[in-house]
């Protein structure tokens, strides 16, 4: 049996993907990689790998402490939307909202780490899932009734993704992700590697194929 990415796809030429479903960049570096992925004769492996934007924030409950100071003010939230707005018209995507500031994806990491793991050749369509209920149609993806429902839609098992939800363990390996992530020098998201390169952002089509079959933008 071949070897495939995190969304079943047989491996040949892979990416890896480092991302949280609430950053918007993550969302429209997706929607890159459909394009790259879909002007391409043979098919592209995925690996995603999940990366907690608000792990300096959160309590030791799990909770994010909305007060602590991250270092992003007013202005770095104004320029982040226009640049959302910026590659929504680049890349043709419909957005109907430019942050995600209130939402907390833990919850929709676990379930699709979870997915990933049991379900590889259902991850794709339920990553999409998640980030089009949030990007695109504005559901609270940190709302587990929403998460469940996604995951009907997709054809997945809800009383197995509310259970990995709830697992302590899982959620303790979901947070180990996160910093072998960091320890890999990740260090925001969407991170995107090939071989040993590195493209950082929501870059364009062209850049992934180049990532990819050529020279990186970036080495380690």
């Amino acid at each position: 049996m071949a070897d495939t990415g995190t969304d079943g796809t047989p491996t040949g030429d892979r990416i890896t993907m480092y991302a949280d479903y609430v950053c918007p960049f993550c969302f429209l570096g997706t929607r890159s990689l459909v394009q790259y992925r879909e002007r391409r004769d043979e098919p592209l492996a995925v690996d995603w790998h999940p990366f907690d934007l608000r792990h300096g924030k959160r309590n030791p409950d799990g909770t994010i402490d909305h007060d602590v100071d991250d270092g992003k003010d007013d202005q770095y939230y104004e320029q982040a939307k226009r640049n959302v707005r910026r590659l929504q018209a680049e890349y043709g995507v419909e957005m109907s909202l430019d942050i995600a500031t209130d939402i907390d994806s833990f919850d929709a990491q676990v379930a699709s780490w979870y997915v990933a793991r049991e379900y590889p050749d259902r991850w794709d369509a339920f990553d999409e899932a998640v980030y089009t209920a949030l990007w695109q149609e504005g559901r609270d993806i940190g709302d587990r009734r929403v998460l469940l429902d996604l995951a009907e839609t997709v054809g997945l098992p809800t009383d197995e993704i509310r259970a990995a939800i709830d697992d302590d363990d899982r959620r303790t390996d979901l947070e180990e992700r996160f910093t072998d992530a960091q320890e890999a020098g990740v260090t925001g998201v969407p991170t995107f590697v090939s071989d040993g390169h590195v493209a950082r952002g929501a870059v364009p089509p062209a850049q992934l194929e180049r990532l990819v079959e050529g020279v990186g933008t970036d080495s380690r």
